[in-house]
């Protein structure tokens, strides 16, 4: 028999809070898990969720299990609701973006990505990656998330597997993972403008920047033509190699295509105050030129120009490169919308460290995406609400009298 979870204070014994004992974190929960179809997986979600915030160390299911239910039968329980139970995250991650929007405007996205190592070639996804944050080369599965800076804080709302195309054109990899149908390959570009369309759909109207290091991405091109068609502002960090249109005077003298690199170098440089998303300043050199991309359909109206904008490093070297549309707006706080990059990385690493992204094996499609939904949701509700131990731990569901835990997920 399953028992009701309990608190490091509480007992197995400790009834399940009812109305008069609701607090922030059974309304979260209740929230965000609300279109989850059966009241066991509404539960287990909570249960799952409590384990993440109340667990120390390592996330493993079993630690997650001990942590919320004296039971010896929770262990599976949990699992089988990660890996096998069908429940789809999409629903949970749409009362996630609402709820986190609720508490505050978020003036700026961000697209972020998570390197989740793995050893072994059964996790979903997996593949040789080359970490340009590590400079390694890696055996890991690739994710793709969608975060809404609210004040100093990045919150993730939405993730997308990068599946390379052996993993969606092999139908015994596809069978293995539980891929659906409907997923095909998708580059890179092409997920984070879903993500984009995504948030779109879900929050209220804003123009929101969107705010992305691309800067291993051939095809950005593609990305950043995506967002203007979007009408969609933006402020990119593409490859230095990436080729670009001169404006005004200097077209005249060089009508070709040329890198991001050596056109930026022809540019005129500012010292401005670059506020990071943690409410420091400091001042940097930045060096601009407006450009086009090339690549335009012939006959179409020319596009509005862009900026092209590096830092100017020691010895005159340059630092990354970012491309905006945000023309209009002072260089100052377009190269302070950049510094959100930064913001992105440090969430990705608190979620790494302190709740469990990296502690699930991650062999199914849907088991990916469940947990990173349950991940996300844990974090987003820690950092908004700034309490890591929620006071009342929701009661682990009972089994049917006639069906065993085995057949839980079945149903």
């Amino acid at each position: 028999m399953v028992v009701p979870c309990a608190s490091p204070t509480s007992t197995p014994s400790d009834e399940e809070p009812g109305p008069h004992l609701a607090s922030p974190f059974s309304d979260f929960t209740n929230r965000v898990f609300r279109n989850l179809r059966r009241s066991d997986q509404r539960k287990w979600a909570g249960a799952y969720l409590a384990g993440l915030l109340v667990t120390p160390g390592k996330k493993s299911v079993r630690r997650l299990a001990g942590a919320v239910s004296a039971s010896p039968t929770a262990v599976q329980s949990l699992r089988q609701f990660v890996s096998l139970s069908p429940w789809d995250w999409t629903p949970v991650m749409d009362e996630l973006t609402r709820w986190a929007e609720s508490h505050g405007p978020a003036p700026t996205w961000a697209i972020g990505r998570a390197v989740l190592p793995k050893r072994g070639d059964r996790s979903v996804g997996v593949h040789r990656y080359f970490d340009p944050t590590t400079g390694r080369t890696l055996n890991c599965q690739l994710g793709l998330g969608a975060f809404l800076c609210i004040g100093a804080l990045q919150v993730p709302v939405d993730w997308r597997l990068l599946l390379p195309a052996p993993w969606t054109e092999d139908a015994q990899l596809r069978r293995r993972a539980r891929i659906p149908d409907e997923v095909r390959y998708r580059p890179l570009w092409a997920q984070a403008l879903d993500l984009v369309d995504t948030l779109e759909s879900r929050t209220e109207p804003t123009s929101a920047p969107v705010v992305a290091d691309m800067s291993d991405d051939p095809d950005v091109g593609l990305f950043l033509r995506g967002l203007s068609q979007r009408a969609r502002d933006f402020v990119i960090a593409v490859p230095q190699h990436l080729k670009v249109l001169p404006v005004g005077e200097r077209a005249l003298g060089c009508p070709e295509p040329v890198s991001a690199r050596a056109h930026v170098t022809t540019g005129g440089s500012d010292t401005v105050l670059v506020a990071t998303p943690d409410g420091r300043q400091r001042s940097v050199a930045v060096r601009s030129v407006l450009v086009r991309l090339p690549g335009a359909r012939p006959g179409a109206t020319p596009e509005y120009p862009y900026r092209l904008f590096t830092e100017v490093l020691p010895e005159g070297r340059s630092g990354s490169m970012w491309i905006t549309s945000l023309t209009h707006r002072r260089l100052d706080n377009v190269a302070s919308l950049a510094a959100f990059r930064t913001g992105t990385t440090t969430a990705v690493t608190g979620m790494e460290r302190h709740f469990g992204l990296l502690d699930f094996e991650g062999r199914s499609f849907p088991g990916w995406y469940h947990h990173m939904t349950l991940v996300s949701a844990a974090y987003t509700y820690q950092r908004l609400t700034h309490r890591p131990v929620p006071r009342h731990l929701p009661r682990c569901p009972a089994p049917h009298p006639r069906m065993s835990p085995e057949r839980l997920h079945l149903v």
